[in-house]
């Protein structure tokens, strides 16, 4: 009985620690989630040929599509 009760408090500390450490994200092939991060500032012209910088846009949606025809 006795024996019983170490083999099960030992059990008990290896699945603690075990479940204490970090995952191996590599391992798993998951990359951790990164918060984004803010755009730089820059200035694009308008329609009407004025700078129109990210700036003057907080608190709106932007949507962007940049073209080339290469």
């Amino acid at each position: 009985m006795k024996r019983s009760l170490v083999v099960l408090a030992v059990s008990l500390a290896l699945a603690a620690v075990a479940a204490a450490a970090a995952p191996d994200f590599a391992s798993l092939q998951i990359q951790p989630y990164q918060p984004p991060k803010p755009a730089p500032a820059f200035s694009l012209p308008g329609f009407d040929g004025t700078p129109q910088t990210l700036e003057s846009l907080r608190g709106k949606v932007v949507l962007l599509f940049f073209w080339a025809t290469w």
